[in-house]
């Protein structure tokens, strides 16, 4: 059962949450702050249980408006399968997905009665985003600019709970990650495209069209490596955050099987586990750097 709960949140693209919190902390142990390893972790459990419970939400919502059972499932997208397969109940994720609302929002308010207002604005948009992120934020089309927010967030708050300010780098840094999971929200939601705009959903390879595919999945890219560079020149981040680069490979592996993913299913699940594998390690290189850059 527990294997069952754990695809159920997704627990692989979990990660990225993780990525963003030690990104907040190695911002705040760059500046000279001292960390608080009691408020860190209570950061990394308030914030995974707010990704848990999207994961979870959104699972329910896909399968009460029939998306989950008409879409093929892939080992990285087409949601997780737990509720058209049967191995949960629908009622069961909703109120589990909703605990961990509740446990994530307990936690922030936490933070909130000693770090005041900062804190709670960014809670408040935290709460509103996850609940309705399944039923008007995919319908608006702004998916990916919530996930590109969301990570912003994540590592400006973890870096003012450390520091109690809020710095220009922490900013830019968590847009960075912010764009890294928005990159693998638009990959793993071309399989998708036929259903979800069907059922009323409007995603970016929805919006731009799947002929477009290529040329928008470059802009997230080409946006990522132009806030680090800028950083870099304007001396925001260390010089050794080019070390981002590194993870470019897997970056030309993911466009190189996207341009032929029309003519072969696995050359876009191939397309999208290494957009997986360039998120994930550009997001690790990037904690790395501001920690050898202290």
């Amino acid at each position: 059962m527990l294997s069952i709960w754990l695809r159920a949140i997704r627990i692989k693209f979990l990660l990225a949450s993780v990525i963003a919190v030690s990104l907040g902390l190695s911002l705040a142990w760059y500046a000279g702050s001292p960390i608080n390893i009691f408020h860190a972790f209570l950061t990394f459990a308030g914030v995974i249980s707010l990704h848990a419970s999207v994961d979870l939400l959104n699972d329910y919502w896909d399968f009460k408006r029939g998306i989950d059972t008409k879409t093929k499932r892939t080992k990285m997208s087409g949601g997780t399968g737990v509720l058209p397969e049967g191995l949960l109940k629908p009622k069961s994720v909703y109120l589990v997905g909703i605990g961990f609302l509740i446990l994530g929002s307990i936690i922030g308010i936490y933070f909130v009665m000693i770090f005041g207002i900062t804190i709670g604005l960014i809670l408040g948009f935290a709460i509103l985003s996850v609940y309705f992120y399944s039923t008007k934020i995919v319908n608006w089309g702004l998916a990916e600019v919530f996930v590109t927010i969301k990570g912003t967030l994540i590592v400006i708050g973890t870096f003012f709970i450390q520091s109690q300010s809020v710095d220009d780098f922490a900013i830019f840094a968590g847009i960075v990650v912010g764009l890294l999971s928005s990159l693998v929200l638009f990959i793993t939601s071309i399989p998708d495209h036929d259903v979800d705009k069907e059922k009323g959903r409007r995603t970016l390879i929805i919006i731009f069209g799947k002929s477009n595919a290529v040329k928008t999945f470059s802009i997230f890219p080409i946006l990522i490596y132009g806030v680090i560079i800028f950083g870099v020149m304007t001396g925001l981040f260390p010089v050794y955050s080019l070390i981002v680069l590194l993870a470019k490979p897997f970056l030309i592996l993911a466009l190189w099987h996207l341009k032929d993913s029309e003519k072969s299913e696995n050359m876009l699940i191939s397309s999208m586990t290494h957009t997986l594998y360039f998120s994930r390690i550009a997001g690790t290189l990037f904690v790395v750097s501001f920690l050898i850059g202290f």
